[in-house]
């Protein structure tokens, strides 16, 4: 997926969004999401796009950015998904791996958004929406590195959305329970078993089930949307319950 361009008469129609990490999985549902409710939508990714980038190389992500804007001759919308897993305790990542993880999932949101700002300042309807996770607010076992990357994408969110709310830019993160993606289904490829550690991860979501990617993609063109404009700062769970409910045992 590179680009695409937006449907008549949607709630995004006339605005240009830029989604990083948009080829497959969340963002590309993100993408499809937006489109179909009217957005032109720039995808920016590794690969399998027009606007190939690199989040972790900041001339990569201001050459992206610069296209993009020179091909739509603005920026409204900007998603910021990009992101790589990690499993494990504490113990069990070295220091180049805790440095590569947060190097994408947090400073790789700094820079896009960095190169972006001057575009987004320009908007009338300028919001930015960060993919964050359950992981930022609830102890999961053996996510120990990934955990700790959310949660700071989760005070970033915040900070961001403080220093740029009086600029009109509103700054917002979704935070998805686990997903059904690809990343997903390589973790229980993986598994010994895999469909019961399948069974055990739809367990523990209250509703029983894994998230769709298209229930976070609805969730994110909420935040983006002009008519979320007095919705900053916050985050959105999109977790079947996950982070607030607490059943009773089934039985019980």
């Amino acid at each position: 997926m590179s680009e695409t361009e937006g449907g008549a008469g949607g709630e995004f129609e006339g605005l240009v969004a830029v989604v990083t990490g948009g080829a497959s999985g969340i963002g590309r549902a993100v993408a499809e999401e937006l489109t179909a409710r009217g957005a032109r939508v720039a995808v920016l990714d590794l690969k399998d796009t027009e606007f190939t980038c690199d989040v972790t190389d900041d001339a990569s992500v201001r050459r992206a950015v610069a296209a993009v804007a020179e091909r739509y001759g603005r920026i409204d919308v900007l998603v910021n998904n990009a992101g790589i897993g990690a499993a494990g305790t504490v113990a069990d990542n070295d220091d180049a791996e805790w440095l590569r993880v947060f190097d994408l999932n947090v400073v790789g949101i700094a820079r896009v958004t960095r190169a972006a700002l001057p575009h987004l300042r320009e908007s009338p309807h300028a919001a930015i929406v960060n993919t964050c996770s359950i992981a930022a607010t609830a102890g999961l076992p053996q996510r120990a590195l990934y955990s700790a990357s959310k949660g700071a994408v989760l005070a970033l969110t915040r900070a961001m959305a403080a220093d740029h709310i009086r600029e009109g830019i509103r700054v917002n993160c979704v935070n998805p329970g686990t997903v059904d993606t690809p990343w997903v289904g390589r973790l229980l490829d993986a598994a010994p078993d895999p469909a019961a550690e399948r069974a055990a991860l739809a367990a523990r979501q209250p509703h029983g089930r894994l998230v769709s990617a298209q229930e976070v993609a609805h969730a994110v063109a909420y935040l983006a949307s002009p008519r979320a404009g007095s919705t900053a700062g916050t985050e959105l769970a999109v977790d079947g319950g996950m982070a607030g409910l607490r059943l009773r045992p089934v039985g019980s």
